[in-house]
């Protein structure tokens, strides 16, 4: 084995000290990704035990509603369907080609408690060319009626989605404050109910939509913080070798 050349070691302190940092760095993000993972699985469980598992229930005062652990929650719902105020929020939907998604709305329609309060429910998908309530005529529920489906919250608008214009009856995200008070709903619940497929007695709306699909890539994210902190031993590895060893390094 080639002798350390003179003076090389203390040269190293520097640029060691500065890699040791990034790769306790590294190996940090690493660790605090496969911690998200653990916690993203456990509330991915705890939503599908929501939405798939738990039998439907009452929905909650408005003065206790949690998103956090009421949203995803399966309930059930009588009253009488305000079809003259329904709002349509501009929407996709899954078509029958696979990989293609439909154009169109998600009719949000107030419901009037039987206990009283009004709440909005999502009906469901329609696409363009239905957007006139005439057009779906089969599809109107009118008199008391029984409703079972998804709590959601509020959605918020990212910076890519348009604003909405109340004037223009053009929205875009599901707002449900805005589109209660531009519905003239004087007592809004803070949630709505994502109807089931249930609530379907002539083809449109088309309810069932909500998909809990929750990306779940903090494994991969790890690898790759791992990947650059091995990276970075095998490059300083070489480079002290180079340093330390090498008599044509004149660096």
């Amino acid at each position: 084995m080639p002798a350390i050349r003179p003076g090389a070691a203390r040269a190293l302190l520097a640029p060691g000290l500065a890699s040791l940092i990034c790769l306790a760095i590294l190996l940090g993000l690493g660790v605090w990704q496969l911690d998200r993972k653990g916690q993203k699985e456990a509330l991915i469980a705890r939503i599908l035990a929501r939405s798939q598992v738990e039998p439907p229930g009452a929905l909650p005062l408005a003065a206790a509603w949690n998103p956090e652990t009421d949203e995803f929650r399966r309930v059930r719902v009588t009253g009488t369907l305000l079809n003259d105020r329904e709002t349509l929020v501009h929407g996709l939907a899954a078509g029958a080609t696979p990989g293609r998604a439909l154009q169109g709305y998600y009719v949000l329609t107030p419901l009037q408690l039987r206990e009283g309060g009004t709440v909005l429910v999502n009906r469901g998908f329609i696409p363009t060319e239905l957007k006139a309530p005439t057009s779906r005529a089969a599809g109107q529920v009118s008199g008391e009626t029984t409703i079972t489906g998804i709590l959601r919250g509020s959605e918020p608008r990212t910076l890519f989605v348009p604003a909405p214009d109340p004037a223009r009856h053009e929205w875009f995200n599901r707002d449900i404050a805005g589109i209660s008070a531009a519905a003239g709903i004087a007592d809004p619940l803070p949630y709505l109910v994502e109807a089931d497929a249930t609530l379907n007695p002539g083809g449109w709306p088309k309810g069932g939509q909500l998909r809990v699909d929750l990306p779940n890539n903090h494994l991969q994210y790890a690898f790759t913080w791992f990947g650059i902190a091995a990276c970075l031993i095998g490059v300083f590895g070489v480079f002290a070798w180079k340093r330390l060893f090498d008599p044509n390094d004149t660096a």
